[in-house]
């Protein structure tokens, strides 16, 4: 990363993205702190601009039949411009401050 510093958003085991951007809401190379929940998710649309809709899928256990069931979220996430993602990949996103209205999210990397 020759000319720009990238930040340590705080989570072990997550490598910098190659690409370099200077957008201020980016967590690596802007200004944006990322808190709270970590989450593995899948990204099922990009319609929006630097947003992409995804689908958080967890189990939730219901006491009075001593089972779990599956539940699914979708969430609108920020994309910063130097991750690259499209429909179909697995992300994960860290919680930031509200960005807009529905958007708390933003993409920290790309599983592989």
């Amino acid at each position: 990363m020759e000319g720009q510093k990238v930040r340590n958003v705080g989570i072990p085991g997550l490598t910098p993205p190659e690409k370099v951007c200077n957008d201020p809401l980016c967590p690596w190379h802007g200004k944006l702190p990322v808190r709270g929940q970590i989450m593995r998710v899948k990204v099922v649309s990009m319609k929006m601009n630097r947003v992409a809709t995804v689908v958080h899928e967890y189990l939730h256990y219901v006491e009075k039949y001593k089972r779990y069931e599956r539940r699914r979220k979708k969430k609108h996430v920020r994309v910063p411009p130097c991750i690259d993602v499209k429909p179909g990949d697995e992300v994960i996103i860290g919680e930031t401050r509200p960005l807009a209205k529905s958007v708390s999210f933003v993409v920290l990397a790309k599983v592989k």
